[in-house]
């Protein structure tokens, strides 16, 4: 079957190994100096071990894999103890994990195991995400101009220099990014900033996505690529969040770069959740 899985580049990989810890369901091992995904069906291909990797040679990919074995993964992780069995449901249950939550939950239970009091299997509910192809109608290419006052009783000023601004609407031959200052930032960070127009969009053009949840990323690394090559962009601001799988946009931003074969000067920047940059 095809799933989003992790793939580890062995170039930049130094065998640190800062990686295995941020696996509890011990999909990943140090061997012969290189991390290595040892078995598909240990990866839920949430991408937890990202975060943790500080030579960025971890990401998630779209190929075909064994399908993820919750009972399986649970059978190793048992053997880990009770903090590393509370990890692994945290990290079920902040991903909206819901059907693989309950398998673990009463894996445990069938096992005469303790499951964590605050973890009874119920999730939150799954987020519609709201960029899935074919859902906007608002795709019209547009420069937007303000006059440098606002409207209301808010003082601070737009600095949205173009539409639209999500990847997947994007157009990568738009005149507005000949030469532009790009900032390309994950879809959560404009909302954890207070003041993310003028302190992180102001004389950039903005492209969005977001690396877990939208179901594009070839596409987007394929365009990516094409705006790199053709549009003589003069700087990449990328910010994400602090969570594991935000990092992605990172790989995804550096795999397009390399595919251009151009140099361009990038500043990466971490966002804790409550809006400071890390």
């Amino acid at each position: 079957m095809e799933r989003d899985i992790i793939t580890i580049d062995e170039k930049l990989c130094n065998g640190c190994g800062q990686c295995v810890p941020g696996c509890p369901e011990g999909a990943l091992q140090i061997i012969d100096g290189k991390a290595r995904l040892i078995s598909d069906l240990f990866c839920d291909g949430l991408g937890a071990c990202i975060g943790e990797c500080p030579e960025g040679a971890i990401f998630i990919e779209k190929r075909e894999a064994e399908p993820y074995n919750e009972v399986i993964v649970m059978g190793n992780i048992v053997k880990h103890g009770e903090s590393t069995i509370r990890a692994h449901l945290l990290h079920l249950r902040d991903h909206n994990e819901t059907v693989y939550l309950n398998t673990a939950i009463k894996f445990l239970k069938d096992n005469g195991l303790k499951v964590p009091d605050d973890l009874t299997g119920e999730s939150r509910p799954p987020e519609k995400h709201p960029h899935k192809h074919g859902e906007c109608q608002g795709s019209a290419e547009k420069e937007i101009h303000h006059s440098g006052t606002s409207s209301g009783p808010v003082s601070a000023q737009s600095h949205l220099s173009q539409w639209p601004i999500q990847l997947q609407l994007v157009n990568s031959k738009a005149p507005y990014f000949n030469g532009a200052d790009l900032l390309i930032a994950a879809d959560c960070v404009p909302f954890s900033i207070a003041d993310f127009h003028e302190k992180f969009l102001k004389d950039k053009k903005l492209i969005i996505f977001c690396p877990k949840l939208d179901s594009t990323i070839d596409n987007y690394i394929e365009k990516l690529k094409d705006i790199f090559t053709n549009q003589n962009i003069k700087s990449i601001t990328i910010a994400h969040m602090e969570v594991p799988c935000c990092f992605g946009i990172s790989k995804i931003v550096e795999t397009s770069l390399q595919k251009a074969g151009v140099t361009i000067p990038v500043k990466d920047l971490t966002i804790s959740i409550d809006g400071k940059v890390k």
